[in-house]
């Protein structure tokens, strides 16, 4: 698989960019809306204040606060406010006025101008804006449209709406100044010009802050996790500032210590297997090169010691093998009626065989023969290896009881077989009992070699326990024995046509 290509940037320029990005996108946003489209934003909103002030006036009159609300409205939006009832064509009285600005078009022009604007109002659909300027010479109202017009100048907005309210007709005009904001553009250009400088500073150092803050103890632990690699597994994560960071740290060191435990068991194995490999080859040797070089010395007893300690060396290796396969996944499970007990019994025997010689008695005790569906070749692996460990470690009696109980299920019907083996040796501390069944694990440091077999049974019976859907235990006293168990579930009985697929 292709190596993927390494990022060019580090964590401290990422969020440097990210952050200039950022400030990059404020200060555009400053300039646009407090320089560029500053004059149409102060327009637009000086539009949309004298309309809502002259609709809310509108809606008011004949109010008790009538006054009193048109004055605020004014204030707040810096206007002059005159309100005229038609009587006709040509004539009208005046209702309010407030007059609060300087040159104040509506109440500074005669009255054929007010009724000029009510026609315009009227055609218009009884709504008209109009933008003006005062010539401070001439003493004249100008149009917008008219030749000379600077927007540098100061511009006057004329709103006129026309209401019919109960049966009369009102004429409302407000008058509104926008006034230049050319010299506040000039200002904020030079204060945003400091904004920019100082935000892309702040920029620079809260990256720098924060980057290394997080980098710190990314770089500590990348270097401990190169170290670790090397094979260094006293190596220490360190994490801190951050959950997240620091929850990696804690993951970190939780794996290399783990994996320092099964470095250290996986060398003691290796020390083991080197040792129960070495003896019998030792032996071997030894006999042959006596009974070549010895006459006399080519005795049965000689022989059967030679084939002993090979098929102890087949055993050591085949147990090797099982252990490769389960943790591979390649085990195969192969069901057949088969009955148990007598396979048990058959096995027992073969034991007792050569375990006399040693001084050995295996007891197996069972109420009935047990007829089921399973996997007898994995059964009696899982029995064997739980009888030569007890031969291993049993007390000074040197006996071994297998015991085969049944659980009887629903319909009174076998639904679980239970082999117990116990030994009179020295027993397992209750602080080591959960650990027995680790890979590679061992209760002393002290290494026995297993009197038949391999002495790696226990790995192998845990495995063969969950292959057939099955668990396994032991129950230990100090100085009292052992007993481990192994339990398979019962997948056949007259009434079972087919066993469940435990593949």
């Amino acid at each position: 698989m292709a190596k993927k290509a390494r990022s060019r940037f580090s964590v401290r320029w990422k969020l440097f960019f990210f952050l200039a990005l950022f400030t990059a996108f404020i200060l555009t946003l400053l300039w646009l809306t407090q320089v560029l489209f500053l004059p149409d934003i102060y327009k637009t909103i000086k539009l949309s204040e004298i309309k809502i002030s002259a609709r809310a006036l509108a809606d008011g009159i004949g109010s008790p606060t009538f006054r009193e609300d048109a004055e605020n409205y004014i204030l707040r939006g810096d206007m002059c406010v005159l309100v005229l009832k038609m009587l006709d064509e040509n004539r009208a009285v005046e209702v309010l006025s407030l007059d609060t600005l300087p040159n104040c078009m509506i109440h500074n022009t005669d009255r054929a101008s007010k009724f000029t604007l009510y026609d315009m109002a009227k055609q218009n659909g009884g709504e008209l804006l109009r933008h003006y300027r005062y010539d401070d010479d001439a003493r004249v109202y100008y149009s917008v449209e008219d030749d000379g017009y600077d927007r540098a100048e100061n511009e006057i907005i004329v709103y006129a709406i026309i209401r019919q309210i109960k049966g009369e007709r009102y004429l409302f005009l407000l008058n509104s100044i926008i006034t230049p904001v050319a010299a506040t553009t000039r200002t904020l250009n030079l204060l945003l010009m400091f904004i920019s400088v100082i935000l892309l500073g702040l920029a620079v150092l809260f990256a720098t802050i924060i980057s290394r803050s997080i980098t710190t103890p990314i770089i500590n632990i990348n270097e401990s996790a190169k170290r670790l690699a090397k094979g260094d597994y006293d190596v220490s994560f360190e994490g801190s500032g951050y959950r997240e960071i620091s929850e990696l740290a804690e993951t970190l060191n939780h794996t290399a210590a783990e994996l320092g435990k099964v470095d250290s068991l996986r060398r003691e194995l290796i020390a083991n297997i080197s040792h129960d490999l070495r003896t019998p080859l030792t032996m071997i040797r030894g006999y042959a090169e006596v009974m070549r070089d010895i006459p006399g010395e080519n005795t049965p007893e000689n022989e059967q010691i030679i084939i002993d300690e090979t098929n102890r060396l087949t055993s050591l290796v085949n147990d090797m093998l099982d252990i490769s396969k389960f943790q591979s996944g390649n085990y195969a499970v192969e069901l057949n009626e088969t009955n148990i007990t007598k396979a048990v019994s058959e096995l027992l025997a073969r034991y007792n065989s050569f375990a006399e010689r040693d001084g050995y008695f295996i007891d197996f005790h069972y109420d009935d023969e047990l007829i089921m569906r399973t996997d007898q070749s994995k059964v009696i692996q899982a029995l064997y290896n739980l009888v030569n460990n007890a031969i291993t470690y049993s007390g000074e009696d040197k006996r071994v009881t297998v015991c085969q109980y049944v659980t009887i299920g629903a319909g009174g019907l076998p639904s679980a077989v239970k082999f117990t083996v116990t030994d009179t040796g020295e027993g397992i501390p209750k602080d080591k009992l959960n650990r027995i069944w680790d890979r590679y694990y061992k209760v002393d440091k002290v290494h026995r070699r297993a009197s038949v077999g391999s002495g790696l049974g226990l790995s192998i019976v845990k495995n063969i326990a969950g292959l057939l859907g099955g668990s396994c235990g032991v129950e230990s006293e100090e100085g009292k024995g052992s007993t481990f168990w192994i339990e398979f579930p019962v997948y056949y009985n007259p009434t079972h046509e087919e066993a469940p697929d435990i593949n």
